[in-house]
């Protein structure tokens, strides 16, 4: 049978799901959109992300790509269908047809990943379980500061969460970190080529510290300058996070 290869544009609210990869309880993104697929053309369809986003972080622009029938249906009909079976949480945005060439994640040249924070007194009722409320002011240009910090190649090993498998090379560059406010909501916007694991939630939640002056920028640089020394963790919370775009 000839497939043709699909590129997907996938929207989440991520609270229902256990992140994006395959597990064996079938409750992830990717799990979904394989079912949702196989629902639609009787055959078992391999996706595959751009990236692995943890449980209860959400996406506005995660890209797959899955290998589908080339003669089954039309472009806007696998829009159309896949949106229909698939749960309101998830959403396909935008579907093209795709050279074998490209690989959602091989490919890919860079991710943008923004983290929300609601700074004030009393927690917007709609903001709950999208954003991570901070009830006691942040020092914004403690939090610049920190945020300057982070940019650049670095290793960021004290900044990674240990997955089963190690990573081996924790050196990464990010090319653009900054907060951006409106009124008390604060979204600090992430640019990289790549990341490491809860690589964003642990900075933020180093930067969110110093904001509070309940840690120093010279410990930050510490960190950074003294890689694979520091136990000290504290991961934002999930729920804050969004996988903006991927760069290709």
């Amino acid at each position: 049978m000839t497939s043709r290869r699909l590129k997907l544009i996938v929207s989440y609210d991520g609270r229902d799901f256990a992140g994006w990869q395959s597990q064996s309880h079938g409750n992830t993104v990717q799990d979904r959109i394989e079912a949702a697929l196989k629902k639609i053309s009787g055959a078992r369809i391999s996706v595959i992300g751009a990236g692995r986003t943890d449980a209860g972080v959400h996406a506005l622009g995660q890209c797959a790509h899955a290998d589908v029938p080339a003669t089954k249906f039309t472009l806007e009909r696998w829009l159309t269908a896949l949106n229909g079976v698939l749960p309101p949480t998830i959403r396909i945005l935008r579907a093209q047809f795709v050279s074998t060439n490209f690989h959602a994640r091989f490919s890919a040249k860079a991710k943008v990943y923004r983290y929300r924070l609601v700074n004030s007194s009393i927690m917007p009722p709609l903001e709950y379980g999208r954003a991570w409320h901070i009830a006691t002011p942040l020092d914004r240009l403690l939090l610049e500061r920190g945020a300057k910090l982070f940019v650049g190649r670095h290793d960021f090993a004290n900044f990674a969460a240990r997955r089963s498998k190690s990573v081996e090379n924790t050196i990464r560059t990010i090319d653009r970190l900054r907060p951006r406010y409106r009124g008390e909501v604060i979204e600090i916007e992430f640019a990289a080529s790549g990341f490491l694991y809860k690589m964003v939630r642990l900075i933020t939640g180093a930067l969110v510290r110093c904001a509070l002056e309940q840690d120093t920028l010279d410990s930050i640089r510490s960190r950074l300058e003294n890689a694979g020394r520091d136990t000290s963790r504290f991961v934002a919370p999930a729920s804050a996070l969004y996988l903006v775009r991927v760069r290709y």
